[in-house]
C-alpha cells in the first residue's frame, strides 16, 4: 500500500488487494516438518498466512513448504507451526520440536518415505502420552496403487494416523504425490470444531485435481484397509470417508478405531475433563468432600458432551481414594462416543 503525505487537513484513505490465504480464526493449529533451504533448519515458526509462508520459506512451486501451508490454512487451520528440515536426517529433531507444541490438531511432513512416516507416528503417540493429543496425516507417492497403499496403512496401523489417497495434480495437470491432499486434510481436521461430526463429504479447497478416481470396489478395499480416499466430482474435491490406519490389534482384525470420529471424540472428552479438574482442584484436599466435588465436576462435563451430542451416554462415575497413595484420587467412568451418519439405506415395499 502506497501512502502519500498531504498537508491539508482531512480524512484520507488507501486500499490494496491481495489473494493471500489466511488462517481461520476458530481453527486449531497444524504442525509441519518439511525440507527447506531458505529458512533456518530446526527453528519453529508459526505461520498464519500464505504471504508469510512465502516470505519465510520461499516458493518453488509444486509441493514446497509454502504450498502445503497454503492448503492447510485454506481448509480451516488457524495457523501452521512449521519447522524447516535440512535433509532426511533432520525429521526426527523436527518431530521432537513439534511434540512439545500445544493445540496442534494434526501434524504432517513433506515425505512419502515410510520410514519417516513411522517416525511421525511414534511422535504423535509419545505426544499423546504427554497429554498433547494430535493426529498425523500422511500420504502415498505418485502412482501408488491401492494394494501398496493398503500395505502402507498396515505398517502404520495406528488410530492417530490418517493415510490419504490418491495423489494430486499440480497447477499444470501433472502428477505429484499425495502431500497436497494430506495438507488439505490436516487443515480440515484442524478447522472442524465438533469431533463427532463425520468428515466424509467435507470439501477440500485449493487442490488442482486428483491423479485418479477410484471405483466402488477399490473404495471399499481402501476404506477397509485403513486408507482415507478422496474424490473429485464436478470439480469439487471431497473426502469419501475418514478412517484411520488402525485396522488390527495384534494380528486380529479390529474395526474399533476405524472411523476417525472415534479418536477425535476421545481426544475431546478426556482433555476437557483433565483441564477442568486441573483448573478447579489445583490445591484441594483428598477428602470425601473434595472427591464428591470432583465427581460432580466430571458429571457436569459429561452432561455437556451429552447435550452437544459428542457422546451418547455415560455411566459408572466413581471417585475413590487410592489405597496405596493417600495423595491420589481415582476417577473411573465409561462413555459411548457418538457415531457419524455415513450411510442411509432405503427399503421400499412396493404394491402393484
Amino acid at each position: 500500500m502506497n501512502v502519500t503525505t498531504h498537508q491539508r487537513p482531512g480524512v484520507y484513505s488507501a486500499y490494496d488487494a491481495s489473494t493471500v490465504v489466511s488462517g481461520s480464526g476458530g481453527g486449531r493449529l497444524v504442525g509441519l516438518a518439511a525440507v527447506n533451504t531458505v529458512a533456518q533448519a530446526g527453528e519453529i515458526q508459526t505461520i498464519t498466512s500464505y504471504e508469510k509462508a512465502v516470505a519465510a520459506f520461499g516458493s518453488q512451486g509444486g509441493e514446497d513448504m509454502a504450498e502445503l501451508i497454503r492448503l492447510a490454512l485454506k481448509n480451516g487451520a488457524g495457523g501452521v507451526v512449521a519447522v524447516a528440515v535440512a535433509d532426511q536426517e533432520g525429521y526426527q529433531a523436527a518431530f521432537d520440536l513439534l511434540a512439545q507444541e500445544e493445540n496442534l490438531a494434526a501434524v504432517l511432513c513433506d515425505s512419502t518415505d515410510q520410514a519417516v512416516q513411522l517416525l511421525l507416528r511414534q511422535s504423535v503417540l509419545q505426544a499423546a502420552e504427554n497429554r498433547r493429543e494430535r493426529l498425523a496425516v500422511v500420504a502415498g507417492a505418485a502412482g501408488e496403487e491401492a494394494q501398496a497403499l493398503i500395505t502402507r496403512a498396515e505398517a502404520l496401523n495406528c488410530e492417530r494416523v490418517v493415510l490419504t489417497a490418491p495423489a494430486a495434480l499440480d497447477a499444470e495437470g501433472g502428477s505429484i504425490s499425495g502431500l497436497c491432499v494430506a495438507a488439505a486434510v490436516a487443515g480440515a481436521i484442524a478447522g472442524e470444531s465438533d469431533p463427532a461430526v463425520p468428515l466424509g463429504g467435507a470439501e477440500l479447497k485449493g487442490l488442482y485435481g486428483l491423479e485418479e478416481r477410484y471405483d466402488d470396489n477399490t473404495l471399499d478395499l481402501l476404506i477397509l484397509g485403513g486408507v482415507t480416499p478422496v474424490e473429485s466430482v464436478g470439480g469439487v474435491v471431497s473426502v469419501v470417508r475418514w478412517v484411520t490406519t488402525r485396522t488390527k490389534t495384534g494380528e486380529a482384525q479390529d474395526a474399533t478405531w476405524r472411523d476417525l470420529a472415534t479418536i477425535r471424540v476421545v481426544d475431546d472428552v478426556i482433555p476437557t475433563l483433565r483441564n477442568s479438574l486441573r483448573a478447579k482442584f489445583a490445591r484441594a484436599k483428598n477428602t470425601a468432600q473434595s472427591r464428591s466435588a470432583v465427581r460432580a465436576q466430571v458429571v457436569l462435563e459429561l452432561e455437556n458432551k451429552l447435550a452437544r451430542e459428542i457422546i451418547t451416554g455415560y455411566e459408572g462415575v466413581e471417585v475413590t481414594a487410592d489405597s496405596e497413595d493417600p495423595t491420589r484420587c481415582l476417577v473411573d467412568f465409561s462413555f459411548t462416543v457418538a457415531h457419524g451418519l455415513n450411510q442411509i439405506w432405503l427399503t421400499a415395499h412396493i404394491t402393484v
